[in-house]
């Protein structure tokens, strides 16, 4: 791959994990066609490498299927049940990014995305928000990331037709990520 080395201000090359305690990672989906609903995944790790030429930077992220969240218990273990993530035999999401280049003032990260067993390619616009100093000591970085998915093409399949038409559940899901992450000590 060839790459232009892009400067941006404050970088830090190195390696970091995600901040759980700090980020998010949140889902929205059309209900009853008329409204969406948000979500969220309490449980998630990952590692973030930023190579000297961005464009060589890399992301591993790890999401819990059991930890989603949407505020409401039933709803959560009917999308944990085999209608949907089938937590029982899936218990994780996985990311592995591909490639990263610079679009415009902003990034993309191409990677693989397994859901229920099932990887397919993913693009996420990514918006780099900044790199400094934490109360500890440390080093920070900030990332938005968003892109949207079919949850039919991830096995996520189950069809809820409604009276009248349309279905309970849209299928296109859009992801966002809010991501603060912490470098590594030497």
């Amino acid at each position: 791959m060839t790459s232009t080395t892009v400067q941006i201000p404050g970088y830090v090359v190195g390696t970091w994990d995600i901040d759980a305690a700090h980020s998010t990672v949140g889902f929205s989906i059309r209900h009853m066609m008329v409204s969406k609903v948000r979500g969220y995944f309490r449980t998630f790790s990952g590692e973030i490498v930023t190579a000297a030429d961005p464009a060589l930077s890399a992301v591993h992220a790890t999401v819990d299927m059991d930890s989603i969240d949407t505020r409401q218990e039933q709803r959560d273990a009917h999308i944990k049940s085999a209608d949907f993530f089938d937590v029982g035999n899936h218990t994780v999401m996985e990311f592995r990014s591909t490639a990263v280049r610079n679009h415009g003032e902003d990034w993309v990260v191409e990677g693989n995305l397994t859901i229920k067993g099932i990887t397919k390619p993913v693009t996420l616009a990514l918006e780099l928000n900044g790199f400094g100093p934490d109360a500890y000591g440390g080093t920070r970085a900030g990332f938005s990331g968003k892109t949207e998915i079919s949850r039919k093409e991830f096995g996520v399949d189950i069809d809820m037709p409604m009276d009248g038409g349309g279905v309970v559940v849209g299928d296109k899901v859009n992801i966002e990520l809010e991501i603060e992450a912490v470098l590594r000590a030497a």
